[in-house]
């Protein structure tokens, strides 16, 4: 499978990288829509409408600096293989099913970044990694819930301060209407970030089989059917996810919901436009906690922010375990 593949092949393996984004839109589905459900502001069914229809346009307003890192910038791009490819895919999706099924808000990017380090350590050990990218990634663990959570919280005291005045009930209406706008943009943010991370492993593994003379780049066609796999996984959802972003960390009003989505949208931006592939999920995770915390430290239930905490620090390493493994059967059985 090292070799240069068949067109079947190469076609199949491309399938599996839109099956992962596809996996991707369905499992942070949650991210976008969490809140605006949540504060029953649309219903679920028209939610992940409205979030699809911004994630498919989101490659109108971003440039492609988060493919670049994940096609060159994780591994060696010129050790990369199919069978690395294979592996990291592999670790990506085993990882997204299992929290999937458990309801459990992990990063769909970190399962990638940690399917592409375990692969790529598989075949040429330690020396393949690009250790300056991955250390980006690393630091955004921490350092994009944070910002989502320090923003969203000062976006609370500032909303609060402007609506001092107001009747609930006029703030209430207010931020209902306001909510379409920060769904929308953390949509936008969700759709120009991790869909580019299934265009780097694409371009990448085209880039492998020769088929990029001037070099790496993202064809359009590659940036066009990774916006439609991601829009048409978050049209299916991911209600478990939901659930527990959405109510199981802390209840949210209208006016709370508005200031999550809007820092969370506003780390995204910062992130996409730095060419780092941040977590979603940490990052909305990290905003709303900020606007529980604003109310009262009590209104967070930490032991469910405590065991979506634990999920991030164990996806990495778990989903780079079962690409190597995937890595190790390619070899055994090709």
């Amino acid at each position: 499978m090292d070799a240069t593949l068949a067109l079947p092949l190469l076609y199949g393996l491309i399938a599996v990288a839109l099956l992962f984004d596809f996996l991707n839109g369905l499992h942070d589905a949650a991210n976008s829509i969490a809140t605006i459900v949540s504060t029953r502001v649309l219903r679920p069914q028209y939610a992940v409408l409205w979030a699809a229809f911004f994630n498919f346009i989101a490659f109108l307003f971003f440039g492609l600096h988060v493919a670049q890192t994940i096609g060159t910038g994780i591994v060696e791009a010129d050790l990369v293989t199919p069978r690395v490819i294979f592996g990291a895919l592999s670790g990506a999706i085993a990882w997204n099913l299992i929290t999937w099924g458990f309801g459990i808000p992990s990063s769909s990017s970190h399962a990638l970044v940690g399917g592409i380090v375990g692969a790529g350590t598989a075949k040429a050990g330690f020396g393949a990694i690009v250790w300056s990218g991955l250390g980006k990634t690393l630091a955004a663990i921490v350092l994009s819930p944070a910002l989502g959570l320090v923003l969203a919280l000062f976006l609370v005291l500032v909303v609060s301060w402007i609506a001092v005045r107001k009747t609930p009930f006029v703030v209430d209406s207010s931020f209902r209407l306001l909510q379409f706008v920060s769904a929308s943009f953390y949509s936008l943010g969700h759709g120009g970030n991790d869909a580019q991370k299934t265009m780097g492993i694409i371009a990448v593994l085209l880039y492998s089989q020769g088929m990029m003379p001037g070099g790496f780049h993202v064809p359009y066609w590659v940036v066009l059917s990774c916006q439609v796999a991601m829009a048409l996984g978050t049209l299916f959802g991911g209600w478990r996810i939901v659930h527990t972003m959405g109510s199981k960390i802390t209840r949210l009003t209208p006016m709370q919901g508005f200031c999550a989505e809007t820092g969370g949208a506003m780390t995204l931006f910062l992130a996409t436009w730095m060419g780092v592939p941040v977590s979603t999920t940490h990052t909305i995770t990290g905003a709303i906690v900020g606007v529980g915390a604003a109310r009262r430290v009590s209104a967070v239930r930490w032991g469910v922010a405590g065991n979506i905490v634990v999920a991030w620090v164990v996806t990495l390493p778990a989903a780079a375990l079962i690409a190597a493994a995937a890595y190790a059967l390619v070899g055994i059985f090709s």
